[in-house]
Parts: C-alpha cells; structure tokens; sequence
C-alpha cells in the first residue's frame, strides 16, 4: 500500500481538497484500495475544524465530499506513516524539511514553473476554483507518476 500525506498551511482549505481529489483520481483508475491517503496543516490553528465551506462547495460541484475531514496537524508520526508527503506550497515544504530534513520523499506536490499551490484562504471563491483545477491537474501527473515507480 502506498501513503501519502498532502500538507498545506491550515489544513482547511488546499490539503484537504488535494486529498479529496486525488481519492477521486484513484478511484476513477480503480486504484483506491492500494493507496492510503490523509492530509495535515503545518500549523495547528484549526485542529478539529471541517474544511473551509468553500472548498467543501468546489470539491461538492465536482462530486467530491470532504466534509467529513477534520483539519489536524502534522505530527512526528507522519514523517515514518507516510511515503509520500506532498506540500503545497515552498514555504511549507520549508517547514517540513527544518523537521524532518532527511524523509526521502518530502516534496511539493506539483512540478513545473507553476510549483506552490496558491493560498485561496483570504481571497472569494474564485480562488478556489483556480485551486482545484491545479490540484485535479496534479493529482492526474502524480498518479502518472506513481504508476511509473
């Protein structure tokens, strides 16, 4: 089974529709069953508390539920749990490698010129239909790149 972690600021608006969509993915390649998936914030100011309603509502227009998840934060567990864990963003991946510097597969989750995945948190809700297109884009060339490995 392969584990991944999707890691964001907060973890309520960008790692928990990563999850979302890449659960999606998986299940549209018939894959679920052979992938764990979870998600986490570096920071733990919203532990306990749903994903932020307008990424429960973009995930919901494309048939995704993630209203179920609740937002935690990384914990030293993840670091040896998790294969994979993929962060949204160059500042939190910073975070991550000042905590555990050697994981072998700490990374951003997309690739490119485009890299960090923007922060819709304090803008409307357009934002986080420019989110979801990126991650539902990043989720599709990670799977690719999974099956490669």
């Amino acid at each position: 089974m392969t584990s991944l972690l999707f890691v964001c600021l907060g973890n309520i608006c960008r790692s928990p529709l990563a999850e979302g969509i890449f659960r999606q993915t998986l299940e549209e390649a018939g894959l679920a069953r052979d992938f764990l998936l979870d998600s986490a914030g570096t920071g733990a100011w919203h532990a306990g508390n749903p994903p932020d309603p307008r990424s429960v509502e973009v995930a919901a227009r494309h048939g995704i539920d993630i209203s179920t998840q609740k937002a935690r934060q990384v914990s030293d567990a993840d670091f040896s749990r998790f294969e994979w864990i993929l962060a949204m963003d160059r500042d939190n991946l910073a975070a991550l490698r000042r905590k555990f510097p050697n994981h072998p597969r700490l990374r951003l989750l997309l690739t490119g010129p485009d890299r960090d995945v923007p922060d819709p948190y304090y803008g409307g809700s357009e934002g986080f239909d420019q989110v979801f297109d990126m991650l539902q884009s990043g989720s599709r060339k990670l799977l690719s790149e999974l099956r490669k490995t």
